[in-house]
C-alpha cells in the first residue's frame, strides 16, 4: 500500500524530489520506493528527458488504474466524515475565462465562509478532449465548460443554460435598422482558444445560404469587449460572457438569426465521488452557478 501511494505521487509529479515534499518524505527514501516499484512492475517508469523525466508507456497506462486502485482503498476503508471547517486540501479546476469571471469570486466567498481550510487551483481551458483526458488522468480534479458527451467514468451535471447576444459599441453604424444584412456588412471577431475561423454561427449562416468575414480570432472572451469599443467589429457572444461592468459603452442585441444555446457543465472522474472536498466544491459551484442562472 505505502508503495502504491509513493508510486501515485511519484507519477502524478513525474520529479522525485516534488514527489518526496508532497509525501513528507525524505528523496533517498523516494527515490528507494521508486527503484522498489520498477523491480515490482519490471518497468523504469520513470526515465530522464530533457528537462526532467517522463513516463514509460507502461507508466501512462497503469496511472488511471493505481488512481482507481487507491480510490476503491479510500472507500473500502471508509474513514470518518470530516467537517466542511477542518478540510485542508487543495482542488484543481479547470474554467473557461469567461465562466471564471462569472462564477470564481461568489465561488471563493462561499468557500471561505463554508470550508475555509480549502484551496484552488484554477487551470485555463484548452478544449473539451483535454480536459477529459486530465480528469482521467487524475491531474484535474473538476472542469466546468462545455462537455456534449463525457466517458463511462466521467460524472456531469448542467451548471446553467447560455444563450447568444450580439454585441457591438453603441454607436455602431449597424445599430440603426439591425438586420441581418446590417449585421453581416462588418466583419466579426471570433473566440477561439485553437485559433479556429469557424464557429456555431457560420453552420447557421450556411443553412441560409450566407457568409460572414471573421476579421479577428482571439483566444478568450475578456478581450472582446475592448476591442468592440474601438472598432467596427461585431461579435456573437455567450450572453453571461458580457459581465454587468463591461457592458458600458455597448449595444447589446438578440441576433437576427436563430443560434441554439448550449449546456454549460461540470465534470469530474467518478474516483473523486467520495472526496468531501471536491464534492463541497461542486457542490458550492453548482448554487453559485443556479443563482446566476435566475
Amino acid at each position: 500500500m505505502n508503495l502504491l501511494v509513493v508510486l501515485d505521487a511519484l507519477l502524478e509529479e513525474a520529479h522525485v524530489s516534488r514527489a518526496a515534499d508532497r509525501l513528507g518524505l525524505s528523496q533517498p527514501a523516494t527515490s528507494s520506493a521508486l527503484e522498489r516499484c520498477r523491480h515490482l512492475f519490471g518497468d523504469r517508469l520513470l526515465e530522464r528527458a530533457a528537462g526532467g523525466m517522463r513516463l514509460t508507456p507502461k507508466a501512462e497506462a497503469l496511472r488511471p488504474r493505481l488512481k482507481d486502485a487507491l480510490a476503491g482503498l479510500v472507500d473500502v476503508l471508509a474513514p470518518p466524515e470530516v467537517l466542511l471547517a477542518d478540510l485542508r486540501q487543495t482542488v484543481r479546476l479547470l474554467m473557461a475565462d469567461s465562466l471564471a469571471a462569472l462564477l470564481l469570486a461568489p465561488l471563493v466567498a462561499a468557500l471561505s465562509r463554508t470550508a475555509p481550510g480549502l484551496d484552488l487551483v484554477v487551470q485555463p481551458w484548452h478544449g473539451a478532449p483535454a480536459a477529459m483526458e486530465a480528469l482521467t488522468r487524475g491531474t484535474l480534479d473538476l472542469a466546468a465548460s462545455v462537455f456534449p458527451s463525457a466517458g463511462p467514468d466521467i460524472c456531469r451535471k448542467e451548471l446553467l443554460r447560455e444563450g447568444y447576444v450580439v454585441a457591438m459599441r453603441h454607436d455602431h453604424p449597424a445599430v440603426t435598422g439591425f438586420d441581418l444584412d446590417r449585421w453581416l456588412s462588418y466583419p466579426h471577431v471570433l473566440v477561439s482558444g485553437r485559433g479556429e475561423v469557424h464557429g456555431a454561427l457560420d453552420e447557421v449562416l450556411a443553412r441560409h445560404g450566407r457568409v460572414r468575414r471573421v476579421g479577428l480570432v482571439v483566444p478568450n472572451f475578456l478581450l472582446v469587449p475592448p476591442l468592440l469599443l474601438g472598432s467596427d467589429l461585431i461579435a456573437l457572444l455567450p450572453g453571461r460572457s458580457i459581465a454587468s461592468g463591461m457592458r458600458d459603452g455597448l449595444a447589446v442585441l438578440e441576433p437576427p438569426v436563430a443560434v441554439e444555446g448550449f449546456s454549460v457543465h461540470l465534470a469530474w472522474h467518478r474516483r473523486r465521488e467520495g472526496d468531501a472536498g471536491v464534492r463541497h466544491v461542486a457542490t458550492t459551484l453548482g448554487e453559485v452557478a443556479g443563482a446566476h442562472a435566475l
